[in-house]
């Protein structure tokens, strides 16, 4: 089977037309709501980070 570029483009182009795009309200409230989740998930793992870092340093804290 042969490799046709322009057949390709041609699909590529008709394929592209197919889509539905969201408007630009769906894209500025998805974002948001991306950026909200990297926070929040930010957030979480610090809590975590410091409760184990606290715990570990509390174990090992009498030994040096």
């Amino acid at each position: 089977m042969a490799f046709a570029p322009i057949k390709f483009l041609q699909e590529v182009r008709l394929e592209v037309g197919r889509v539905t795009w969201p408007s630009r309200r769906e894209t500025g409230l998805t974002t948001v709501m991306v950026l909200i989740m990297a926070v929040l998930t930010a957030a979480f793992f610090l809590l975590v980070d410091q409760v184990i870092g606290f715990g570990v340093h509390a174990l090992f804290a009498g030994t040096i």
